[in-house]
């Protein structure tokens, strides 16, 4: 991995624009060693590569992640990711005891972590990770009006 973007929401763009070239929803995820800066997962959606509805950016990553350190649990890893998480991706998030998650744009219709459930606020969460978004907003925002408006 020695050419991948040293800048972990970079990494996370990269595959969001990979994602959009194998016909899926531009969305990139990448797991990052807290101490480190160590990239430890990467990969966007491939819901339909995959025939798998859960096969979501952060899903796949954190799956990679926790076969990779061999631990269920990543308290010691942040997420980044190019849109704000559904609630099934949030609840993972939870269930990984991620440290921080950063993440691009907001998504008022499908979000689950400063929209919908806003499962992060809820007294049956048993892990609050540190939350960031808004980063880079508005180039995420553009990348998946730009998908939706080339698909009409």
């Amino acid at each position: 991995m020695a050419d991948q973007p040293s800048d972990p929401m970079d990494a996370a763009f990269a595959e969001a624009r990979a994602a959009a070239l194998r016909g899926e929803v531009p969305i990139g995820a990448v797991v990052v060693d807290s101490k480190t800066g160590a990239q430890v997962a990467m990969d966007g959606n491939r819901i339909e590569q995959l025939n798998d509805p859960t096969a979501h950016a952060e899903i796949l990553v954190l799956r990679h992640a926790a076969e990779t350190l061999q631990s269920p649990r990543l308290a010691d890893y942040d997420l980044y990711v190019t849109l704000e998480p559904c609630p099934m991706c949030a609840q993972a998030i939870s269930f990984a005891r991620i440290r921080r998650l950063y993440f691009a744009a907001y998504d008022p219709k499908g979000g689950g972590v400063d929209h919908g459930p806003r499962l992060y606020n809820q007294s049956s969460c048993h892990h609050r990770p540190e939350v960031i978004g808004g980063i880079r907003e508005q180039e995420a925002a553009l990348m998946l009006r730009e998908f939706f408006k080339d698909r009409r």
